[in-house]
């Protein structure tokens, strides 16, 4: 048997608390609010208990069971709150609606802007190559300008290219 010092030293990883207190997650951190305990990290970030926290886990998971029947003994408080509930969730989905038609509205015409931007993009791109190809052209054509030399009485005589041009 484990002595008690030895378990007071001991950490529990989540795995061990849930199958200790027979619970998923959503209730040990519902228990872990409950009795005020913070979840620790080790040096890897892996979250863990000590023995004292679980126990302290368990007397809290034990006042609860034994405490939530006799929450439910007034029944004009539920109703007022499934009320107030629902006010909330008819007001969520309204504001959602609302937000999501102004949006749709503001977003419409969109898909023809895009197609319009990419159109454009091509385009550019096409006039872009064709500068580049006609400043080859007119590269080439002062060059061939350049070859003819005047003669006289407005006659030009081409000069013969050599070999490394």
């Amino acid at each position: 048997m484990i002595s008690e010092q030895e378990l007071k030293g001991k950490t529990l990883s989540p795995q061990e608390v849930r199958s200790i207190l027979k619970t998923d997650n959503k209730e040990i951190v519902e228990l872990c609010k409950r009795a005020s305990i913070l979840p620790r990290k080790n040096s890897k970030g892996q979250t863990y208990f000590s023995y004292e926290e679980v126990k302290n886990l368990r007397k809290v998971q034990a006042m609860k069971h034994a405490a939530m029947p006799a929450v439910r003994t007034d029944h004009k408080q539920p109703s007022a709150v499934l009320n107030i509930l629902n006010s909330i969730k008819e007001m969520e989905t309204k504001l959602s609606n609302r937000i999501a038609k102004v949006i749709d509205e503001k977003l419409e015409g969109m898909d023809e802007v895009v197609v319009e931007l990419i159109r454009c993009k091509t385009d550019n791109e096409t006039l872009r190559q064709k500068i580049i190809d006609l400043n080859k052209e007119i590269y080439q054509l002062k060059n061939d300008l350049h070859s003819y030399k005047p003669v006289g009485l407005g006659f030009y005589k081409k000069k013969e290219k050599h070999v490394w041009e």
